[in-house]
C-alpha cells in the first residue's frame, strides 16, 4: 500500500503550556491537551521549549515523548540549536538525547524573542548548522531547517545534511489575510519545488490556520506537514479542542 499523501497535522502544544504557566499549577495540562488532539486525529505533537521556559518545560517534553509513544505517533521537538544551557534548560541536543524524536526542527530564534519570524542565514551558520545536524541525526532524529521562502540559498539545507525543511509560513498568512496570497503563494511554491528538487522534505508553520490552510496546499507542492499551535489552540476556546484539530484535518483533505 503507498502511503497517505496527504500532508500531516502535527498540533504545537506550547499555548496550553503558557495558559498553564500564568497560574501555576497544573491546569490546563499538556499532556491531556496532546492526547485529545491525538484522540481526535492528529497526527503527531509539536513543542518548542525555549532556554527561559516560558511555555514549555523539560519535563513536558519528558511526558509528551511517552505519550507520542503510547499512541505511536511523532514527536517534533523544535528548538535553537545555538542557545547553550541554563539552569531549568539542559539544552535541546540534551532534550534530543533524552527522548530521540522523530524530528527534531531547528530554528534560530533568540532568547528574547517572542516567536519564530525569520529562518536560518546559509551564509554564516553553515558550518556550525553541518556539526549540530550531525550530531541529532546520530540520534536516529529526521532534521528539519526552519528557513524563508525567499531565501536564495534555500538548497544549502540539503548541503548541511537536513533531510527537510519548514518553510516559515508568517509572510503568506499575513498576505492572504490582507486578501492577496497570490504572489506569496508563488514564492512558496517555487521554494517548495527548489526544495525537493535536491531531496529535500517539505513541512510548513507559522500563523497557519484553518482559514488560510487549504489554500496553501493546494498551491504548494508536496508538504508533508503541518505544526499548528497558535491558531489551532486560539480557535479551540470557541469550538472545543477535539472539534477544533477535527477541522483542521478538513481543511487538509479539501486540498487533495
Amino acid at each position: 500500500m503507498s502511503p497517505d499523501p496527504r500532508t500531516a497535522l502535527s498540533v504545537n502544544v506550547n499555548k496550553i503550556a503558557v495558559l498553564r504557566n500564568s497560574r501555576g499549577g497544573n491546569e490546563p495540562d499538556v499532556v491531556r491537551a496532546a492526547a485529545t488532539c491525538l484522540q481526535a486525529g492528529a497526527h503527531g505533537i509539536t513543542v518548542h521549549p525555549r532556554p527561559d521556559a516560558r511555555h514549555i518545560r523539560a519535563e513536558d517534553v519528558l511526558a509528551l515523548d511517552a505519550l507520542c509513544r503510547t499512541h505511536q505517533v511523532e514527536l517534533n521537538i523544535e528548538g535553537n540549536p545555538f542557545a547553550a544551557p541554563r539552569p531549568g534548560y539542559p539544552g535541546l541536543l540534551a532534550l534530543c538525547r533524552a527522548t530521540r524524536p522523530a524530528q527534531v526542527t531547528l530554528v534560530p530564534d533568540g532568547d528574547g524573542q517572542l516567536t519564530s519570524d525569520h529562518g536560518f542565514d546559509f551564509q554564516h551558520d553553515n558550518q556550525q548548522l553541518a556539526e549540530l545536524i550531525a550530531a541529532f541525526k546520530a540520534l536516529g532524529s529526521r532534521v528539519s531547517l526552519f528557513v524563508d521562502a525567499d531565501n536564495p540559498l534555500l538548497e544549502h539545507a540539503a548541503q548541511v545534511g537536513a533531510d527537510r525543511i519548514e518553510l516559515y509560513t508568517g509572510p503568506y498568512a499575513a498576505a492572504h489575510e490582507q486578501g492577496n496570497p497570490d504572489t506569496s503563494l508563488a514564492l512558496f511554491a517555487e521554494a517548495a519545488r527548489r526544495a525537493a528538487g535536491v531531496g529535500l522534505g517539505i513541512n510548513a508553520g507559522h500563523d497557519l490556520s484553518q482559514y488560510n490552510l487549504t489554500a496553501f496546499l493546494r498551491q504548494v507542492p508536496a508538504v508533508q506537514e503541518v505544526s499548528i499551535g497558535h491558531a489551532l489552540i486560539s480557535e479551540a476556546l470557541y469550538d472545543g479542542l477535539h472539534n477544533t484539530v477535527q477541522a483542521y484535518l478538513a481543511a487538509i483533505n479539501a486540498a487533495y
